[in-house]
């Protein structure tokens, strides 16, 4: 229902502040700045996103929890969707999140409402086959003996075998 009510008063809320922008300073200078926080915004959004990119490759580097520069990238690029919608208020709540103190606070308010259960990187422990047993499963295909009927390929070899 709260996400109905959203969709609802954001453009609501646009609509009045074009007016009032509008009524202020007029039509073209305020569709320059429309314009012109889409270009600001786009840049912003790219150094912001690089930033958080280089975060994550670190943490999977470094194999620790990537959940913190993965919630970054998603506040950044929702921020890259706000910020390329024309209007005031969308505009200021993306340029908001592209701000890294207000990303992070943001991701402490979501992580006191979000329970974590269990984060593993690899093949579970159980999983593992015990030291020192090696199995190695596969298919095969029993060849008819060198001096038998042989078959057609079908294909062309692949250079891996000898023909």
């Amino acid at each position: 229902m709260w996400l109905l009510a959203l969709f609802v008063a954001v453009p609501l809320i646009e609509i009045a502040l074009f007016i009032q922008v509008g009524g202020w300073i007029g039509l073209w200078p305020t569709l320059l700045i429309v314009l012109l926080t889409a270009v600001l915004g786009t840049y912003l959004v790219r150094r912001e996103g690089l930033r958080a990119l280089d975060d994550l490759r670190r943490a999977l580097e470094g194999l620790s929890d990537p959940a913190r520069p993965l919630a970054h990238g998603a506040m950044i690029l929702f921020a890259g969707a706000l910020l390329l919608t024309p209007g005031f208020f969308t505009d200021t709540v993306g340029f908001l999140l592209l701000v890294p103190a207000l990303r992070e606070a943001v991701l402490r308010w979501l992580r006191g409402r979000i329970e974590m259960r269990a984060f593993r990187y690899g093949a579970a422990p159980e999983a593992r086959p015990p030291a020192g047993d090696t199995v190695i499963e596969g298919e095969y295909e029993e060849l008819p003996p060198s001096g038998g009927p042989t078959r057609r390929p079908t294909h062309r070899p692949s250079g891996w075998t000898r023909h």
